[in-house]
């Protein structure tokens, strides 16, 4: 029978929950959390990538790919507000893809691995019968019990975000379709993602800041899981939405909706969080350019999310199922 993503995952989660120690955080955030002796936390996130369901080979060079995976699993990391520090890759490869294109590939990947100093220390390498396969483990550390989880958010929290929201979308839409008027900013927005480490170290030290996570899939599919987890809704405003002027003046021109590609499109890789109002101005202080409130949280109902204005009020995000 097919099943959702999340109710797979749930389905997993309950069958393990009773095997997972006192005081481990396992499934449910983006790293799992190991305490350890000398009071540090251990975070661990991994990701799957798979051709043709979140990358068109055809699409990306070999750097960017290997940018971008080591991106997104850095990104877990800082939304818990850590800091990374090795990294596992294991990768299935079918027979169409050389030597050449691996030491790009990996070329990308210590590139922004590189640069939040990331030493790559293992993993596996296997053949592949037609698809490519990338699994990416990233291990790192913060302070015992400093972990930023989804599940502190609480009624009254203003919701925000770090940076801009929609650019990665617009970016992917323009890239499928071969654009000649491709915006360079929307493209690298896409391919060379940056994790906003700095940020959420910052933001998991102030005080007032309930709950975290990184926007992989858009708001509207990543910001359920910290209702959920928190047993919380919220109203996000549409309006208020921090949009690019690559991204508006781009769907001026193609008549996109800007705020479906905001709060749908995914991979922006920006910070999510719930955030006390009184504490709002410190933690907009603790990041560059500053926080967008953009919603609130309030106590949980039908619909999760209410959306208002705007035109519509069914938003989606990406789905892996």
């Amino acid at each position: 029978m097919k099943t959702g993503e999340f109710d797979l995952i749930g389905r997993i989660s309950a069958q393990v929950r009773s095997s997972i120690p006192d005081g481990v955080t396992g499934i449910g955030d983006d790293c799992a959390v190991i305490p350890q002796k000398d009071g540090l936390d251990t975070l661990v996130t991994t990701d799957l990538l798979v051709e043709d369901r979140h990358f068109l080979l055809d699409d990306i060079g070999p750097f960017d790919l290997g940018w971008k995976s080591a991106a997104v699993n850095i990104s877990d990391i800082a939304a818990m507000g850590g800091r990374p520090e090795s990294a596992f890759l294991s990768i299935a490869l079918p027979g169409r893809i050389g030597s050449e294109w691996v030491e790009r590939f990996i070329a990308g990947f210590m590139d922004l691995a590189g640069r939040y100093g990331v030493a790559l220390l293992g993993g596996d390498t296997s053949a592949s019968p037609d698809k490519l396969f990338i699994n990416i483990t990233v291990l790192g550390s913060c302070r015992h019990g400093a972990a930023l989880k989804r599940s502190g958010a609480r009624p009254g929290d203003l919701v925000c975000v770090t940076g801009t929201l929609g650019d990665s979308a617009a970016g992917l839409k323009l890239i499928l379709e071969h654009s000649p008027d491709a915006v360079a900013y929307l493209r690298e927005r896409h391919y060379r993602p940056e994790p906003r480490l700095r940020e959420g170290i910052a933001l998991a030290a102030t005080a007032g800041v309930h709950s975290m996570m990184d926007i992989s899939d858009g708001i509207a599919s990543d910001l359920p899981h910290i209702l959920e987890a928190s047993g919380v809704g919220a109203e996000i405003d549409l309006r208020r939405l921090p949009l690019s002027q690559e991204l508006m003046d781009i769907c001026a021109v193609r008549g996109w909706d800007a705020a479906e590609l905001a709060v749908g499109g995914g991979e922006d890789y920006e910070l999510l969080l719930t955030v006390a109002p009184e504490a709002f101005e410190a933690a907009s202080a603790a990041v560059d350019g500053g926080l967008t409130a953009i919603g609130r949280i309030v106590e949980s109902g039908e619909p999760a999310i209410r959306w208002t204005g705007g035109k519509r009020n069914d938003y989606k995000g990406f789905t892996h199922f």
